[in-house]
């Protein structure tokens, strides 16, 4: 699904939250398109918008967990969270967390990586939402996915600034909410 077909066809944040994204050729190593959101957190409209898009489509969710992907998932989902009056739950790199964590490895454009995620963070039946800036093979949301899922909540959607659809792989039963650089959604 589209953000442009999801009731924000025309939306003028849209353009200028794309407009305010850098793109960084070869990094971080040859071949990547990386997609910059300092630009983005630096336009205090844009970034205000782009919280604002979330905020608007899980007002009236009955969302209780916002989990954001390190790091970030770290700028976008706290501020979500507190509007729609939800917990901030992050979802950490290895030996980041002190206590007890479980943990999810996944597969990434131009690697491996894992998250983590405190024991107890998550009830079961909560229902979630997982931020993050971008997603491009699906490798870190569907671990995102797979660690709020073991705890026993049920990830609504997965929420993103910017997608890559040429790189995406995965499909998942939540939908892909991107609506950044292309404002595009994609869902199941």
């Amino acid at each position: 699904m589209f953000a442009s077909e999801d009731g924000l066809k025309g939306d003028p944040r849209l353009q200028a939250i794309s407009e305010a994204i850098r793109v960084v050729p070869h990094f971080p190593k040859p071949g990547i398109m990386f997609q910059d959101i300092t630009t983005l957190l630096l336009d205090h409209k844009a970034f205000k918008d782009t919280v604002d898009i979330f905020i608007d489509r899980y007002r009236d969710m009955s969302i209780s967990v916002v989990a954001g992907v390190e790091a970030r998932g770290f700028m976008f989902g706290p501020s979500i969270a507190l509007a729609i009056g939800a917990k901030f739950v992050p979802l950490r790199k290895p030996k980041k967390l002190p206590g007890e964590v479980i943990s999810e490895d996944y597969e990434l454009e131009y690697g491996t990586d894992r998250l983590e995620m405190h024991v107890g963070a998550v009830q079961s039946g909560e229902r979630a939402v997982v931020v993050d800036d971008l997603v491009a093979t699906g490798g870190t949301l569907s671990a995102a996915i797979k660690l709020l899922e073991r705890a026993g909540a049920e990830v609504v959607e997965c929420a993103c600034v910017i997608g890559v659809p040429e790189m995406i792989k995965v499909k998942w039963k939540a939908i892909v909410y991107p609506c950044g650089a292309s404002a595009i959604a994609l869902c199941c």
